[in-house]
């Protein structure tokens, strides 16, 4: 297969480029992939995009942008083959959906502020998805999202649908509930619960977080590496002591599991 080689290339030389590699002549592992096989690939090259993001790192976000572009392009082609669409379809889909869904700026309908925009996105999406409930809607919320960001989105459409928690009281006396029914199993020694009794009890924190005005998974996110740096701190000070961090006093380790600074 012949290949024009240039100085600069755009998105079209992407599509030249994979399909080159899909060829019988191309290349042996890109001509035997599916949308299956690589189906992880896509989902790691997201998170290293959103990792460049939280980086603030222009040029490590530009080469992960691209990672990802490859990821949309590929299965395009893949899809090309079969002749059920290509690209210039995936880009003409999502060009009507953006249209449609902003009627403030490519119609009549006024929108002034981000929440007006995102209640009329949310009416738009049910009616172009035929969708007449809540249930429905929750429904289509994808089931492979991270299950904190999946229950927050959940709680949306049960606000949106009449059914949500009524204020921030509430959803710290449900999050209370659930922990003390977990608390309750466990000093039963219900093990079979444990697991529907956590489930429940993340649920309602999720439900809490729409309440403090958070994103809860990016909480999460951050008491990750919040506890990281502390259990780096409680290594490095048992090492100055020449312990090994199974032997540090319990009071010091209990700062770790409390978030409290062991630095002292």
């Amino acid at each position: 297969m012949e290949f024009q080689f240039k100085e600069r290339y755009d998105v079209n030389d992407l599509v030249r480029v994979v399909k080159a590699l899909r060829a019988p002549d191309g290349c042996p592992w890109d001509k035997v992939q599916t949308h299956q096989s690589i189906r992880n690939d896509f989902i790691e090259e997201v998170y290293e995009a959103v990792e460049a993001i939280d980086e603030q790192d222009t040029e490590h976000l530009r080469e992960e942008l691209g990672d990802v572009l490859l990821q949309v392009v590929f299965h395009s082609v893949l899809e090309t083959e079969q002749h059920h669409f290509d690209l210039n379809d995936v880009a003409n889909d999502v060009c009507q959906k953006m249209i449609l869904r902003h009627p403030h700026v490519f119609g009549q309908a006024v929108a002034e502020t981000p929440e007006e925009v995102i209640r009329n996105w949310d009416e738009i999406k049910m009616q172009s998805h035929d969708q007449t409930t809540a249930s429905e809607a929750m429904e289509s919320v994808s089931k492979t999202l991270p299950s904190l960001m999946r229950s927050r989105k959940l709680w949306k459409k049960a606000e949106n649908g009449g059914a949500a928690l009524p204020d921030t009281a509430a959803a710290l006396t449900l999050t209370e509930r659930k922990l003390n029914e977990l608390k309750t199993a466990v000093a039963h020694q219900q093990t079979e619960v444990y697991a529907q009794m956590l489930g429940e009890l993340l649920f309602s924190v999720a439900g809490l977080s729409r309440f403090l005005q958070t994103d809860c998974e990016q909480s999460l996110y951050d008491a990750c590496d919040a506890f990281i740096a502390r259990f780096k701190c409680l290594e490095e000070n048992a090492a100055a002591k020449g312990m090994a961090i199974q032997n540090v006093a319990p009071e010091e380790k209990e700062m770790l599991w409390s978030g409290v600074s062991s630095s002292n």
